[in-house]
């Protein structure tokens, strides 16, 4: 997919092999996963950090292959999920980081069309996910809330 501002094109992704079993070596206990999931959850980490963590250290190499649905999914039938979805809250942050940096360097245009064109995708997102019902539909983005919404 092409990038939305920038007129490139899009960064090439990797696939995942096409195998119907997991590795002999994998850690296939979809109990002990479950539990590993929702004490990852509790300490705080996101979802992705969760996948990474299960990936690298207890030799779980796909999640929907063992418990049968993403992280995200698991997380939100348990009533686990956050106030905000892992995406926007990761916009969220980086907005936060550059008005911090032009409240030191007021004529950083370059930062300042940076930061413009980050809201607007907090802004698309927020539509999206208001539609879908994920994010309450009176929720509006304001930039001096944000801070407060991330922390």
């Amino acid at each position: 997919m092409a990038r939305m501002y920038a007129h490139k094109r899009g960064k090439s992704g990797s696939t995942k092999v096409h195998g119907e079993e997991l590795p002999e070596w994998s850690n296939t206990d979809k109990d002990a996963i479950e539990e590993l999931i929702i004490s990852l959850n509790k300490e705080g980490h996101s979802n992705a950090e969760i996948g990474t963590i299960l990936r690298d250290q207890h030799a779980v190499p796909d999640m929907r292959r063992v418990i049968g649905m993403r992280i995200g999914t698991f997380l939100s039938a348990k009533n686990l999920e956050s106030t905000y979805p892992e995406d926007m809250m990761n916009l969220m942050r980086k907005a936060v980081s550059i008005i911090d940096h032009l409240s030191h360097n007021r004529k950083d245009l370059h930062n300042r069309r940076a930061l413009e064109l980050t809201e607007s995708k907090i802004r698309r997102l927020a539509r999206y996910y208001q539609s879908h019902g994920r994010l309450a539909s009176e929720w509006k983005y304001k930039r001096d809330q944000v801070r407060l919404m991330v922390e």
